[in-house]
Parts: C-alpha cells; structure tokens; sequence
C-alpha cells in the first residue's frame, strides 16, 4: 500500500476575524462549520446534552433529539441515519474533519460511536456536496475533540448500572499547560440484552427473553495540540474502538451469527496562523477490520488535504483546497484499490450587515470516473435584528453525490463497475425566528425539495444479486424546531421540540410497472416528532422526554407497514454533591416508561421499561 504525497498552496477564507487572528494561548483552533453553509440549517449539541447520553450511543442521541431517522435493527446493533428521507448511505460523518464512513458500506454504524468519545457534535441538514464532499446528500454529521490549553490537571471517572446487565464505565483525563493540551479518554460498555418481548414470530405470540443480543465495547480516544510558536500550532488525535456483538435473530428464529468490529482512527493537523488567515495541512488513516461469523473483511483509508484561509475584508473571504484519499479494500469476496482527488473552494460575500452569501464549489475524480461539477449557493438575510425579536431568512441551492462503493463496484460475484454515482439536486428556504429577555425562545420552519437520480437499487439477474442506476426519488418535507427557557432565582425552566413532515417518493422505478412507483421509500417515516421540558432547582433538575415516530412501509410496493410508536423517557439529576473539592453528580434515567411495545424495523424487537444510574467523579 503507498500513500501519495504531495504538497500544495491553497487560498480561503474566514468568516470573522476572531477565527483567523493569531493563536492566542489558551485556545485549540477548530474552524467553525457554520462559516461556509449560509442557507443551510445546523444543530449544535450542547455538553450538557451529551453529558446526559454518556453511556449511551450516537444513534440513541439523534434519534431522540433530531428530526432524523435511525433505522435500529435491535438494541445494540445496526443503527444507521436517516436524513430527510434519503438512505444511511446519504450521509457523510467526519471525526476531526476526518471522512469516516466505511468503503466498502458507504455508511457508518451510529450504535458502535458512543457519545461519551466526542466532545462536539454537530448535524448539517441537506445537500452539501460542495462544501463536504462524497455522500453528503441527505445530510452530514461531525464529531469532534476540543481540548484548551492552560487548564491544569482534569479528572472524570462515570460508572453507569442499569437493566439487562448494563454496565458502563468512562474515565476521561486531560493536563494543559501554556503550550501544551492532553486529553485521554477510555470507555468500557457492555449489556446482556436478555429483555423479555412477545415473538410475534412464533404461534400464540409468547412471552420470551432475549437470549443472543450481547453486546461488548471497549475504545480509547487519545487527543494532543502543542503551540509550536504564536503562530504555529499541530494537532494530533487517535480512536481506537472495538465492539463484540453477538447479532439478534429476527422474532420467530433462533440464530448464532457473530460480529467484531475493530478501528483505529488517526488524524493530525498542522496550523500556520497569519495575517487574517490560516493554512492547514491535514492527514489521516483508517483502519476497519470486522469479523462476521469468523470471515473478514479489511478496508483501509488514506487521507492528505490542504487549505489556505484568507479574511481579505469585512466583505470577502475565501477558500480553496484539494484532498487526496485512497481506500484500499480486502474482503471476502474481493480486494480493490480506489484514489480519490477533490479539488473544492468557497467563497463568502457581505454585500450589507443583513445579508450574508456562500458559494461553494468540489469537482471529485476516481478511478471509476468523474463527478460533476458541484456547486451550492447559500444566503442568509437578517429581516430584523433586535433583543425582543429577531428574524433570520435562510434559503440554499446545491447539488450532491454519492461515489459507488466498493461493494457496489467490485463484490464478487455482482459487483457492477459500470456505475454511474448518484446526483441529487436540494433546495431549500426557512424562517429562523428568536427572542432575549424574560423569555429566551427560538422557533424554526424550514421547507425542502430534493431530487436523487441514478438511485443504486440491487437486483436479482439469474442466481446473482447485481446493483444498477435505475431509480428516481423525489424528497420534501418540512421541518419544524423551538425551544424556549427561562431563569427566576435558583429556578430554570426549559422546552425544547420539532417535528418533521417527509415524503420520499420513488419517481422512476425498475420498468414502468413497478409497483413501487409513487409509493413512500421503505423505512422512511412521513411524520416524526420529539419534544422534552426540563425543570431545575439548587443543581436538582427533573426532565422529561418524548419521541415519535410515525407508520413505515415495510416494502417498496406500500403492501405491508409498521405501526407508529411513541416512547417517553424520564431523567433525574442532581450535581451539587460534592466531597472536598470533588464534584460528584448523580443521575438516574427511566427509558420507555410507559413500557410501550414496538419495533423499529419489522421483526426486530426492542426493549421495554429499563432504567439507568449513573455516578462521576469530577476534580
């Protein structure tokens, strides 16, 4: 295997200053998502949201507090996004910047990513292609460290207990210094499983206990920053996960299939800060091993990228840069090399203080062909900006791809060289509406129209199970947020809720009598809620939350269906205990706590009522 090198200048942008002057010695440099997606929604998730999902996994966090969809095939096992009805294989997610979506899968298992190895995450909505590169269709999820500096010595050790032979332990430390940022994470995580359900599988629908649904996890996370001078700092970080999973038969069977899954995950950075700019150069490496049932399948990603941002004026910024990847796969049926170049720049423009405009533009190429030329426009337009109400308009336009993956390519036998990559086309508009005083609220509603075309759909051809670009798939939807909190003495109050409307229609299928034709994509909700309220009084806080999900088809041709479901959660925290100068809060969390009885994809059955203590340690 050899890694290409290679060495570049690049112009670009920032879009404050205060993002691009000169390190100052207490900060980590991260650039901000949200300089480049004017137009585009992004949600932020606060460290105390995160704090409260320690123990828990990415997919149970996006689930229950986002308008996206995750498709569970049990407790513990394949969990992968939604996005405004596209596929999981829509979706980009970065660690660090770092692509990490699988080669061969083109997707990522949101059950095996625990929350408490991030310290960010964020979610960009809709197309961005431009902006973020392969699969970024539906929409795009990162995950990131921050470390600072000049902070001293910090310690957390969490234990968490809870049903069906939960137990979790997270130990995080970190030393920072003037010059030099460490911080070390390493989480164990395993759970028996064995919840009772009623096997709708089997006659007169008994009552059994999950006997193959164990699930072991163990991950380090190991960041570094180091101010070299002033001007000059690196960055460095590595995760290791491993999970151990055995995989949960569908009701009705009885199964003994296996699952490990291990990765090792490195990044590192190089910052040079000048005048109003910064250059950056970055590498990576990804390692995938899983092991089904004894067969292994290894796929390994290489990545080098440049990019030089440059603030010109309190009007113009811009960005330009390459990325360079290789992806190496050996799997059962096949071993295939893959290179990438991607060459992408954006530009921002403040024609007034009210309006603020992006541009985005990446051509990718691969061994197997050419992207087309992607481009997005974004504006956001401050209608009125005052304490007691402000108003924000937000509308966008881009174009997004997805590259045929390995499997897609190359799996023997089936795979199709041939294939063209999959082009989407979004658009979006929403009214961002918010308010300071008493009350603080926030309330947004944002409409999109997507279409997908050259859609990869697997068919049967003989014996032999081969993709093809055949389908068309028109999204929209809407999608509706607020929040609001307030604040009298010791007491806080806050609300938060959305809902979403999404209709993902198949346009085109195979052959004009497709009977899939018209009908809603398979395992793609229309109707999707969340909501939660939060009271807290001395450090004594009570919360309790919601979700739903509405009926999904379980078929392309609408003959069969899943029931809708709605699950409450209920949570209580306490952090004023403390002993000396060691601050130990105490959480306890009530899952499903009326007990309800659903499944998230047909004949997967979940759990019912369980509960969650959990104990930390913070110096």
């Amino acid at each position: 295997m050899s890694l290409l090198l290679w060495i570049g200048m690049f112009f670009g942008f920032q879009p404050q200053s205060q993002d691009t002057v000169a390190l100052a010695q207490v900060d980590v440099y991260a650039p901000a998502l949200a300089r480049f997606t004017q137009g585009q929604k992004v949600e932020n998730y606060s460290k105390s949201i995160l704090s409260e999902y320690s123990g828990r996994s990415l997919g149970d966090l996006l689930q229950e507090t986002s308008p996206i969809f995750i498709r569970q095939y049990g407790p513990g096992m394949l969990a992968s996004p939604s996005f405004r009805g596209t596929s999981a294989g829509h979706t980009a997610v970065f660690w660090n910047g770092l692509p990490i979506n699988s080669p061969s899968l083109g997707q990522s298992d949101l059950s095996i990513y625990p929350v408490q190895a991030f310290d960010k995450v964020q979610v960009q909505f809709g197309s961005s292609g431009a902006l973020f590169g392969n699969e970024a269709i539906g929409g795009s999820i990162h995950l990131d460290s921050q470390s600072d500096f000049d902070q001293g010595l910090q310690l957390n050790i969490n234990q968490q207990f809870g049903s069906f032979g939960l137990k979790n332990t997270g130990i995080s430390a970190g030393f920072s210094s003037e010059k030099v940022s460490l911080q070390s994470k390493f989480y164990s995580f395993q759970i028996q499983n064995d919840f009772p359900y009623r096997d709708l599988g089997q006659p007169e629908t008994p009552l059994v206990n999950q006997d193959h649904a164990a699930v072991k996890q163990i991950g380090f996370v190991q960041d570094f920053a180091l101010n070299l001078k002033p001007n000059q700092q690196i960055k460095a970080s590595y995760w290791w996960n491993s999970a151990d999973r055995q995989i949960q038969p569908v009701m009705g069977s009885s199964g003994g299939d296996t699952q490990e899954d291990e990765s090792h995950r490195i990044v590192l950075d190089y910052f040079l800060f000048g005048d109003q700019s910064v250059l950056n150069f970055k590498t990576g490496l990804v390692l995938d091993r899983q092991l089904f049932n004894g067969s292994a399948n290894d796929t390994d990603q290489y990545f080098l990228s440049g990019d030089w941002d440059k603030t010109f004026n309190e009007k113009w910024s811009l960005k330009t840069g390459v990325r360079y990847t290789q992806a190496v796969g050996n799997l059962s049926t096949y071993q295939a090399t893959d290179t990438r170049l991607e060459l992408y720049q954006s530009l921002r423009f403040l024609p007034s203080e009210k309006i603020s405009l992006s541009a985005n533009f990446r051509e990718l190429a691969y061994e197997g062909g050419g992207i087309p030329f992607a481009p997005s426009l974004g504006m956001d337009w401050s209608i009125r900006n005052m304490s007691l109400l402000s108003i924000i308009l937000k509308t966008s336009l881009g174009r997004g791809f997805k590259v045929p993956t390995l499997n897609d390519r190359f799996w023997e036998p089936g795979g199709n060289p041939d294939l063209l990559p999959e082009e989407s086309w979004n658009g979006e508009i929403g009214v961002h509406f918010s308010g300071e005083g008493e009350l603080s609220w926030k309330s947004s509603m944002t409409y999109y129209r997507m279409e997908v075309d050259n859609w990869i759909i697997w068919l049967p051809k003989g014996n032999v199970w081969s993709p093809e670009n055949l389908r068309e798939v028109q999204n929209q939807g809407l999608e509706y947020q607020g929040n609001l909190s307030r604040s009298q003495g010791l007491w806080n109050f806050s609300a938060s809720w959305s809902y979403t409307w999404s209709k993902a229609i198949i346009t085109e299928g195979v052959g004009e009598s497709d009977q899939a034709i018209g009908k809603q994509l398979p395992y793609t909700p229309e109707h999707q809620a969340n909501g939660r309220i939060e009271v807290s009084h001395a450090g004594l806080s009570v919360f309790l939350g919601t979700f739903y999900v509405g009926e999904r088809r379980v078929t392309s041709d609408g003959g069969r269906s899943m029931p809708s479901y709605q699950l409450f959660n209920l949570g209580l925290n306490y952090e004023n205990f403390h002993w000396g100068q060691v601050k130990i809060p105490l959480r306890f969390q009530v899952n499903n706590l009326f007990n309800t009885e659903y499944q998230v994809l047909n004949l997967r059955p979940m759990p019912g009522r369980s509960y969650q203590l959990s104990l930390s340690i913070q110096l």
